[in-house]
């Protein structure tokens, strides 16, 4: 079985080298659709909802993918040649500054537009009223993941990376708002 891992594990890292913008992609889209599967599952639904499952997956596939992808090129690019502490500090807070606001709020677009398939106005009003608080928590958890992104992970796993531990804050988010409902019921 092991062999298997590790002959899978080198496939990757091959098409990782050859396509690293398809490779990120598509890891991104399969780690969104395990966490969307998962999340649907953890939320009490009793059939897999498909459609849902796959517009998930497009989100990771087509935009959260290369989005990080070329983020931390550019993230390169801007510090070039610059190591150590203060650094990984200016990286974590450029990108908390300006990407994380931005997907944050694009998500939360993207999921009640096309996902749920709701009015504008409607999901207008929801990002109005959630978003504040979203992005308040993330900047409570997702600096400390930036800081071991940039870190410890070389460039070409830092999709990978964060595309994983996405797909468990998902996870989590989801135990959560669960709880939440099973409390006040």
């Amino acid at each position: 079985m092991s062999e298997v891992v590790a002959e899978t594990w080198q496939k990757y890292l091959q098409q990782l080298q050859k396509h690293p913008l398809r490779t990120k992609a598509v890891t991104s889209g399969v780690l969104a659709g395990f966490s969307d599967a998962i999340a649907q599952k953890i939320s009490g639904i009793k059939r897999l909802q498909l459609r849902r499952l796959l517009l998930v997956m497009l989100y990771g596939f087509a935009y959260a993918g290369p989005f990080g992808h070329f983020l931390h090129k550019l993230m390169e690019v801007i510090f070039k040649g610059q190591k150590g502490k203060s650094t990984i500090a200016k990286k974590v807070l450029l990108e908390q500054l300006t990407s994380s606001p931005w997907n944050n709020m694009f998500f939360m677009m993207y999921y009640g537009l096309v996902i749920e398939g709701r009015p504008w106005g409607l999901v207008r009003n929801k990002v109005r009223k959630d978003y504040p608080t979203i992005q308040l928590t993330a900047w409570k958890f997702w600096p400390l993941v930036g800081w071991i992104n940039y870190q410890y992970m070389p460039l070409q796993f830092r999709v990978l990376f964060h595309s994983f531990v996405a797909s468990c804050w998902a996870i989590f988010l989801n135990l959560k708002a669960r709880t939440v409902s099973i409390k006040q019921a």
